[in-house]
């Protein structure tokens, strides 16, 4: 099936560009050029990934972003950031986006962000060296499914935050730097490890009974997080 991918920009040009190279790649693109728009065509046309300017006409990215996490969609995020809007991409990251790409924008570069984001989940649903599910006393995760629950109750989490709780559980004990995690879970060489930072702390919130006292997130000083407790499958 080939994927859908959003894109949300107010410059045509931009847009077009994207557009053209996710096409080339294989994907199916669509272009929003204002953030009622993107709205609608998130919301009607599922697709598989956002690529979601902050900066747009009448309701911004941030706006559109929170209005579909509200309605737990989980749909793959990707802020498209200009250089130096450091507070704008980890806000993004806080309401839940799962990448961000600086401006201006390389097209070979988003390509290959949305390739990353997909290829991981792919990976994560159809391994045969990793059980279908695996469980930490009251988490559950479906690898496959791509679906978690804890105390009974569904976890909305978006694809990035599955994928380092999945990678985590997979791990149990190991401990992993944050330039690690970006490695194995982002697929980046390089970049700010901020983004992880921001991505253990949503989960953290999600999963802990008291995310100041984590209990199955841990930091490990000097070495970076680790996943503690019995994992069953």
């Amino acid at each position: 099936m080939v994927a859908k991918v959003l894109v949300v920009e107010d410059d045509s040009t931009v847009s077009g560009v994207l557009a053209a190279y996710l096409r080339k790649a294989g994907f199916e693109p669509r272009i929003a050029a204002d953030g009622a728009t993107a709205l609608q065509e998130w919301t009607q046309w599922k697709p598989d990934v956002v690529m979601l300017d902050i900066m747009l006409p009448g309701m911004t990215g941030l706006d559109v972003l929170q209005r579909r996490r509200a309605n737990d969609d989980g749909a793959a995020v990707i802020i498209l950031s200009a250089r130096g809007d450091e507070e704008d991409r980890l806000l993004g990251l806080e309401v839940g986006a799962d990448d961000y790409v600086v401006k201006p924008v390389s097209p070979r570069e988003a390509v290959l962000r949305v390739k990353a984001l997909l290829r991981r989940t792919e990976r994560l649903g159809v391994s045969s060296m990793l059980p279908r599910t695996i469980a930490v006393g009251d988490l559950i995760v479906d690898l496959q499914a791509r679906i978690a629950q804890i105390r009974g109750e569904p976890l909305s989490l978006t694809h990035r935050e599955f994928d380092l709780l999945a990678y985590l559980m997979t791990h149990r004990d190991e401990a992993f730097t944050k330039e690690a995690l970006m490695r194995r879970v982002w697929g980046w060489d390089f970049g700010d490890t901020s983004t992880v930072t921001v991505h253990v702390r949503r989960l953290r919130e999600k999963i802990e009974l008291d995310p100041s006292d984590p209990q199955l997130v841990l930091t490990v000083r000097g070495s970076g997080y680790r996943f503690a407790g019995e994992v069953s499958s």
